[in-house]
């Protein structure tokens, strides 16, 4: 049996006419870039997002860079972020001549651990980013009761959390800003790159708005030195479409998280301590975890992961490497063993297939093979 780690293909098969015509709307109406489907997304996805504000970008690494830049983030700040995350987190910090301070992770969540961040700040810390990894929110209210005594900008990664919640708030809007990406394997993926920014702050929208297109206020006059950040008509149309089904979507990859914990606890392999399943913090919330990525942590993981492989069914290891002990990042001086959590999780978790369309009998042969290992 095959098993994709995601299948685009039957996940737009329900909607591909939609898609197509929209596309062709799109194209006849010869306007692909920002423009009226921009705006009514950005308008429906500050809705669902719970905040009052949202601006669409070319990706969820510019919608970092950009809330970086509107931060007014320079070179010589510090910024704290998790140890444990995609590449673009700590990338953008470099890329605006920043230093990226990394804290370890709470190995259950695998988000940062709050308890570590303020032994983290110096003189020179002006923001925070959280990553709520895997769908799950970190826990933000030591975090932002933090920040708020020490005068610091919390900046989400909302990444791969659009729609998890946090104590009533949606990822994304609960501290100064949120990004988010659209990237296609995405719960809610574009057919290509976009993201974007969201935030509760009138000035700090007006800013991000003004950067995306050049810092130029009317065109041609730059009032700012800002960027290209703008995100293509065509795509917004696109996620207008997916957008609708979303919420539904969501409730596919809980069920299916429900469903491997049954068929993992009735293999046996959770009481031996086996299999770990990932840990929920907020179970009370509609969409408290969204299960953007099922991750398990097994001892002899790439040897699992290799007879997976044999057996057809798609695994893939998010990450492999915490980001202080990533080349690009040696002239800080981290070492093995600074991050230990994130380390022992980087040689541990592996992501098995989550889909909303995964069937009952996939799922089974996906148990049934870790328990053959």
């Amino acid at each position: 049996m095959k098993v994709p780690l995601l299948d685009l293909k039957t996940h737009h098969k329900p909607i591909r006419r939609q898609l197509l015509d929209t596309a062709k709307k799109v194209i006849d109406s010869g306007h692909y870039i920002l423009g009226p489907e921009v705006a009514a997304l950005e308008k429906e996805i500050a809705a669902y997002s719970r905040v009052k504000f949202a601006v669409g970008v070319s990706s969820g690494t510019d919608a970092l860079l950009l809330a970086l830049m509107t931060a007014g983030i320079k070179p010589g700040d510090e910024i704290i972020t998790s140890a444990f995350s995609f590449f673009a987190t700590a990338g953008v910090i470099a890329r605006l001549g920043a230093t990226p301070v990394f804290a370890d992770i709470d190995p259950r969540s695998y988000n940062l651990d709050a308890s570590l961040l303020a032994s983290a700040i110096t003189p020179k810390t002006k923001a925070i980013i959280p990553v709520h990894l895997y769908g799950q929110c970190a826990d933000m209210e030591p975090l932002l009761k933090l920040a708020a005594q020490r005068g610091l900008a919390v900046i989400e990664d909302a990444a791969q959390a659009i729609g998890a919640e946090y104590k009533g708030k949606r990822a994304g809007g609960i501290g100064l800003a949120g990004c988010l990406s659209f990237f296609p394997t995405k719960n809610l993926g574009a057919l290509g790159d976009a993201g974007m920014l969201l935030t509760n702050d009138a000035a700090f929208a007006r800013k991000a708005l003004l950067l995306r297109v050049h810092g130029a206020e009317p065109k041609y006059y730059h009032k700012l030195l800002g960027a290209n950040f703008r995100i293509d008509a065509l795509q917004a149309a696109l996620l207008r479409v997916k957008a609708r089904r979303l919420d539904r979507w969501t409730a596919q990859r809980r069920q299916n998280a429900a469903r491997y914990a049954d068929l993992f606890r009735r293999a046996g392999l959770l009481e031996s301590g086996v299999v770990g399943l990932p840990s929920v913090s907020h179970p009370q919330s509609t969409h408290g975890h969204i299960y953007h990525q099922y991750i398990i942590r097994v001892q002899r993981r790439d040897e699992l992961r290799a007879y997976l492989k044999k057996k057809g069914i798609d695994t893939e290891i998010y990450y492999p490497l915490p980001l202080p002990l990533q080349e690009c990042f040696k002239d800080l001086g981290y070492k093995p063993g600074d991050f230990p959590a994130s380390e022992q999780a980087a040689q541990e978790i592996l992501a098995l297939p989550i889909y909303p369309e995964l069937t009952r009998r996939q799922q089974a042969f996906v148990v049934d093979s870790i328990r053959q290992f």
